[in-house]
């Protein structure tokens, strides 16, 4: 299986509506826009169908398990990619969720947050590798810049974002 059959298979979990909505993020959200960079899984954030206001992972776990998954720790491997499923933990969080643009793999579509949504995202998450990346996506041009400040200000990522452009001598 490839991230293509990855993909292929979340989006038929949408379909069977065992999903709502659902984008991928992190450092495989980023190879959509920037080069490839080494990363362990496949995060991808999922808005959940809960009666009870319980978020659950077993119907997906269910779902994916009845195809061959494998659960292993927080992750389901696919094939051999582990693939977390994670719900929108922030406001900036929930609206790339709902603005992520559709991007091909080899013919299938793919929800993945747009850069400027990842990039804010790494600015938030505040680490080293995350901050890196914030650079190579203003380096590569893989943003527009005047929506990533836009997005930062919105979601009071102003002070973070002085603090790394002045640290970078940006």
């Amino acid at each position: 299986m490839s991230i293509r059959d990855v993909i292929a298979t979340v989006n038929e979990m949408e379909k069977d509506g065992v999903i709502e909505r659902y984008a991928i993020g992190g450092a495989v959200g980023a190879t959509f826009y920037l080069e490839p960079v080494s990363t362990l899984d496949v995060d991808i954030f999922v808005t959940f169908q809960s009666d009870e206001g319980i978020l659950s992972l077993k119907p997906i776990f269910d779902y994916l398990i009845a195809r061959g998954g494998v659960p292993e720790k927080e992750y389901i491997v696919l094939d051999g990619f582990p693939v977390q499923f994670l719900p929108p933990t922030s406001p900036l969080v929930e609206e790339a969720l709902v603005e992520a643009v559709i991007r091909e793999i080899d013919g299938v579509p793919a929800r993945v947050f747009t850069p400027e949504h990842l990039a804010t995202i790494a600015l938030q998450v505040g680490r080293t590798k995350d901050k890196l990346r914030v650079v190579q996506f203003l380096e590569e041009g893989a943003l527009d810049p005047s929506r990533f400040e836009t997005i930062v200000q919105r979601h009071n990522l102003d002070g973070r974002w002085v603090a790394l452009k002045s640290a970078l001598q940006l």
